[in-house]
Order: C-alpha cells, then sequence, then structure tokens
C-alpha cells in the first residue's frame, strides 16, 4: 500500500471504501461552489500551494459543486461572497457533504485534492482571499 495513502497517514472520517456522508461542523466545515467558479478557485489554489492544498471533494454530477474542506468552525469567521456557499453547522440547519475514499469506485465524487493527516484541511483565510480574487477577476 502507498504510505502517503495508508490508512496510519488520511483523517480518520475519510472512509475506506465507497462514500459516505459527513456532518459539517464535526469533522470539517465546507465551502461550496459551483461550475466554472468552483473549478477556477481549485485551480487556483492548487497552482498558489504547489497542488498541495488539500483536501477538495468533486462532483461529477448535476451543477459539479467543488467542496472545500476547512477546519471545523472556521468558515464563518469569513463573509463568502455570492457563489461561494458556507456549509457549516451554525444551528439554521444541518449540512451534509458526501466524503469519497481515496481509492476504488466512488462515483460521482472524487478528490480534487487529497487530504493527509498531516494537511487534513484547505486554510480557510487562502481559500477566502483567492475566491474573491477569482471573482473580482484578479
Amino acid at each position: 500500500m502507498d504510505r502517503k495513502t495508508s490508512p496510519a497517514q488520511v483523517p480518520d472520517w475519510i472512509p475506506a471504501y465507497g462514500h459516505t456522508l459527513r456532518h459539517t461542523g464535526v469533522h470539517f466545515d465546507a465551502v461550496r461552489m459551483m461550475g466554472l467558479l468552483g473549478e477556477q478557485v481549485a485551480y487556483e489554489i492548487m497552482q498558489f500551494t504547489d497542488f498541495r492544498a488539500v483536501p477538495i471533494v468533486r462532483s461529477r454530477v448535476g451543477e459539479r459543486n467543488m467542496y472545500f474542506l476547512l477546519p471545523p468552525k472556521s468558515a464563518a469567521a469569513y463573509a463568502w461572497p455570492a457563489g461561494a456557499h458556507l456549509m457549516g453547522r451554525d444551528g439554521r440547519c444541518d449540512a451534509f457533504v458526501g466524503v469519497p475514499a481515496l481509492d476504488g469506485h466512488t462515483w460521482p465524487l472524487d478528490w480534487r485534492s487529497r487530504p493527509t493527516r498531516k494537511d487534513p484541511y484547505v486554510d480557510p483565510g487562502l481559500l477566502h482571499g483567492l475566491t474573491v480574487g477569482v471573482l473580482k477577476g484578479v
């Protein structure tokens, strides 16, 4: 087994196979972006971090959402612009995000960027700044 993706190296909220729903605000907060905005922000954050932006979940159906997973209770500290939807645990609603396994059949979800135990989340400040920049056309 590849040491980078061995069970000892990945967060315990990632399933061993298939995919599962995880409650936001428990293991992570999420920011959802649809379509081209999500693709562009994912590209920008990957470039900025030298392809270590972990973790970003991509949906391959419907609106083709991109889910950027942030540390629990961190996303609400930012005023997310239109197009970036905060999915935290704020008492107004419950939200769930599908989390795919690292390998095997996980359709319709996959990893645009994989998490590791060392770096289990996307940096919320970096994500916010790049999202605002993309929307302003910077």
